[in-house]
């Protein structure tokens, strides 16, 4: 399962950028995720970089830690990472920014990445959790949106 959602911001591809690529500020914009944390001596974007994001599934629980693992990183435009184990992720996520003349285009999505036990997971509840992803990823843009512009 995958899917992304794409919103057109009026800033600097920087500055949106230093936002999406910072885990410590992501509470102020994800309806699921309320808070990270740099880990294992990580203080910012860099491909290998770890951080943990505090999780409130789908906005009222379970909640827990979740580790991720930066995959991709690269300034004013892309910030990609995994969740779960180092050794062994479950999703994909992350951000592109493709400048315009008004500014970017930004995108967020997700990928699970392929297993038995994630394929049985996505028969069961995969499009239901696609259209809560959906609709937080949207929400996260849109209140990225606001603090840019």
């Amino acid at each position: 399962m995958q899917g992304s959602v794409t919103l057109p911001m009026n800033a600097d591809p920087n500055r949106i950028w230093e936002l999406v690529s910072d885990p410590t500020r992501i509470g102020r914009y994800s309806p699921e995720t309320f808070e990270g944390e740099w880990t294992n001596g990580a203080s910012g974007p860099a491909i290998g970089a770890r951080f943990r994001g505090h999780v409130r599934r789908n906005g009222r629980g379970p909640v827990y830690w979740t580790p991720c693992v930066v995959t991709a990183c690269e300034p004013g435009r892309r910030f990609e990472f995994t969740v779960g184990r180092i050794d062994r992720p479950v999703m994909r996520w992350g951000y592109e920014i493709t400048p315009t003349s008004q500014g970017a285009d930004v995108r967020e999505y997700f990928a699970a990445v392929p297993s038995r036990v994630l394929r049985l997971y996505w028969a069961v509840a995969g499009r239901a959790r696609t259209r809560t992803n959906m609709r937080n990823m949207r929400s996260t843009l849109e209140r990225i949106r606001d603090e840019v512009e």
